[in-house]
């Protein structure tokens, strides 16, 4: 061995990393190696076997360019991940420290056994590579530092979830192996260059920082007790190394395949996408009541779930005190799973060739017995859930399936929702109002129906709510004449407008939904409508995304978009100075505006043009913003478990102080008017449209003062007297 190499030889001669073990150790290792890796490509094929034995097919190869731009910011950026401080960088500590080892620990080898392969790899090259390897190494063990305080110092409650493939062992036996190949790594270097320094006379050490300041502290050990203890070292790295491979597929480790796998698989729809039931009327059964009958995709969803808790941590249903946890649904599913999977595995294999297996009956009820009823009725289809998921779960189409099960197949859900649907059913609306009063908010107006003029740009399609409801018409007339002073050419549709279906297809009619949808879609075409404006996001959303299926093709439009055109035309001019003392205004984000929709800053430009406005933001917005509670058809039901939503929303409006929330959804605006009914705060504080602060800020007259809602509008106040929970009988 040559004493005093200089620096660029380094790679090339030297104590490497196979330095103390001769052939025999080395031929063990690689035995070992095998060995790990069978029983880790066997676990892996076992779990792909189970992902096949159920569900339903679903294409999810498609559009293979964006599967691959999704993997490589999702999974090699981490780009979904970094989202939230703390976690993000502790799992992204973990994570690239060590994606670089693992190709570090690969070069190094092929280099020692292949040098051919890697003729670059010597010189100053190698040093940096040793540096660089150094301060990878010592992110990975700051990521294990940050876990651990993270799950057994802090214990966020959003973590707890102990089913029986989550164990508190399991955490702990993935950070110690995790930890102990980093440190093994380090002391083995400590080792190595403890002899390439005193016995060999090098001195390029200090490149690896780390093991050159450990092996300070080796000074006065033998030659011959440094390599016993430099051999047991290596053996006990690569053990670790070995047993890290092997339990990969049989711990939450598998989210090392799972995730990357779920990110390429992310579903390229458009957001809040619902896919339609085909064929009703030779369709034998609607919706997921059994597991059999969710896709294999979405039974793959609950496997890839990291049980990371983020879903949970903005879900109003939870943090308001229901049963519903989107994490915990999906871990009941994906625990009902494994124990459903090996009978149906079982009865397959033992089926003999062309014969249909029989597969035993299930012994437990999924919708209703895994799947708490209240849970199911819960969901507000917010999507919170799905927006921060940093595995792209789909949570909201997997309980809309259950709904229909319940409501298509069962004909089981609350009284209220009885009520709403048969009015929609009766009167193409969830009042119950006939038909015949649609246009009467537009009587003074001098607003054309198509019927009438049908050489109009825009459709005004008004909606339930802004025809009904005495405080949605407010916000039609305004926007109505924010058109007429802008000049847009525009009619309505009047009573042959019906309901959009948004309600009915959230809260699992289906059947309803599409016959609602294809009533305004014949119409609509009948009259060769092109372009549509709408003043509910519910209905936006439906028109937009949901219509197409059906042949109702449109440019649609959500009335703040067209509002934020108009201001920035010069079409529309506010003039008018907000009141000092009253200009105070935040904004509530509607869930399906912005979640959905991607319409975050149209309505903020808008308040923003308004001379002598305040705008604050409360402490959930944008992407995070908290519900209101109507969305997924919980407008029309009882809210009788835990706090109300609206409430807690309005709490937050109220701690940035402000003296009006700015809405842009007629839902909206009827939970965030109760909201301020029920904290109280009626003389300080008041809810408006969008459309209603600029008409009143254009200074031309005085805009529609809000008003209360009739009893004899409110659905909830004509439910039947004896009420029983959401989803029962």
């Amino acid at each position: 061995m040559a004493h005093g190499v200089d620096a660029y030889t380094v790679g090339n001669e030297g104590r490497e990393i196979f330095w103390n073990a001769p052939f025999p150790s080395e031929l063990i290792l690689f035995v070992f190696a095998g060995i790990a890796m069978a029983i880790s490509v066997y676990g892996f094929y076992r779990r792909w076997k189970m992902w096949k034995a159920i569900g339903l097919p679903e294409n999810r190869t498609d559009n293979t360019g964006e599967r691959i731009k999704s993997l490589l910011l999702n999974t090699l950026l981490q780009l979904k991940t970094f989202k939230e401080a703390f976690p993000g960088i502790m799992h992204a500590l973990i994570f690239f420290g060590f994606f670089v080892l693992i190709f570090g620990a690969a070069f190094d080898a092929t280099h020692f056994h292949l040098p051919f392969l890697v003729p670059f790899f010597n010189g100053g090259f190698y040093l940096w590579f040793s540096f660089t390897m150094e301060v990878f190494g010592l992110a990975v063990l700051a990521g294990i530092v940050l876990a651990v305080w993270r799950r057994y110092i802090q214990k966020p409650e959003r973590l707890e979830y102990r089913g029986k493939s989550d164990t508190v062992a399991d955490d702990a036996i993935i950070l110690t192996l995790i930890a102990g190949i980093i440190v093994t790594g380090f002391l083995l270097e400590a080792l190595r260059l403890h002899v390439n320094i005193n016995v060999d006379g090098y001195t390029w050490g200090g490149w690896s920082f780390v093991g050159y300041a450990l092996s300070k502290t080796l000074a006065g050990i033998s030659y011959d007790a440094t390599e016993i203890v430099h051999r047991w070292t290596w053996w006990i790295h690569a053990f670790l190394g070995f047993a890290f491979i092997a339990y990969l597929p049989y711990s939450k480790l598998i989210h090392i395949v799972l995730a990357p796998a779920n990110q390429y698989m992310k579903s390229l729809k458009p957001a809040g996408y619902l896919e339609p039931i085909a064929d009703f009327e030779n369709a034998e059964s609607f919706g997921v009541g059994q597991l059999e009958e969710f896709t294999w995709k979405q039974i793959f969803n609950s496997d890839a779930c990291l049980r990371c808790g983020r879903c949970q941590d903005g879900c109003p249903a939870y943090l308001s005190g229901k049963p519903l946890s989107p994490k915990k649904l999906h871990q009941d599913i994906k625990e009902y799973w494994l124990e459903r999977v090996p009978v149906v595995m079982a009865a397959k294999n033992s089926a003999k060739e062309g014969e249909e297996p029989v597969i035993p009956e299930p012994e437990k009820v999924m919708v209703g017995g895994v799947i708490d009823l209240h849970e199911l009725w819960a969901c507000t289809n917010c999507m919170y859930c799905m927006e921060v998921c940093p595995v792209f779960n789909e949570h909201v189409p997997m309980i809309t399936d259950m709904r229909q099960y319940k409501v298509l197949m069962e004909a089981d859900f609350s009284p209220e929702l009885q009520l709403t649907y048969r009015n929609m059913e009766n009167n193409s609306n969830p009042w119950g109002i006939g038909a015949h009063m649609r246009a009467d908010w537009a009587k003074e107006l001098g607003v054309k129906t198509l019927a009438e003029d049908p050489d109009v740009e825009y459709l005004f399609y008004v909606g339930c709510s802004g025809s009904f409801d005495d405080r949605g018409k407010k916000v039609t007339v305004a926007f109505a004449k924010l058109l007429k002073e802008a000049g847009v050419s525009f009619g309505i549709l009047g009573e042959e407008e019906g309901c959009c279906g948004d309600s009915a297809m959230r809260g699992g009619n289906e059947y309803l939904s599409q016959t609602l949808a294809q009533v305004n879609i014949d119409v609509m075409n009948g009259y060769g409508v092109k372009k549509v404006i709408c003043t509910c996001p519910h209905g936006y959303n439906t028109l937009k995304k949901d219509y197409p299926h059906f042949g109702g093709n449109f440019e649609v439009y959500h009335h703040t978009e067209i509002i934020a055109d108009l201001i920035a035309q010069g079409k529309l001019k506010l003039k008018e100075q907000v009141s000092p003392d009253k200009s105070g205004f935040t904004y509530h984000d509607s869930c399906f505006l912005g979640r959905y929709n991607d319409i975050y800053e149209q309505p903020r430009n808008i308040l923003k043009a308004v001379p002598g406005m305040k705008l604050s933001e409360m402490a959930s917005n944008h992407e995070k913003s908290f519900c209101c509670g109507a969305g997924g058809a919980r407008m029309w039901m009882e809210e009788d478990i835990g706090e109300r939503i609206n409430d807690m929303r309005t709490d937050q409006a109220i701690e940035v102080k402000a003296d009006t929330i700015a809405v842009a959804c007629p839902f909206c605006l009827t939970m965030m008017s109760d909201g301020i009914k029920d904290r109280e705060v009626e003389e300080k504080m008041k809810a408006l449209d969008i459309a209603e602060i600029v008409w009143e800020a254009m200074g031309l007259e005085e805009a529609p003062a809000p008003a209360d809602v009739p009893e004899e509008n409110n659905v909830k106040e004509s439910a039947p007297e004896e009420e029983t929970p959401a989803g029962t009988d």
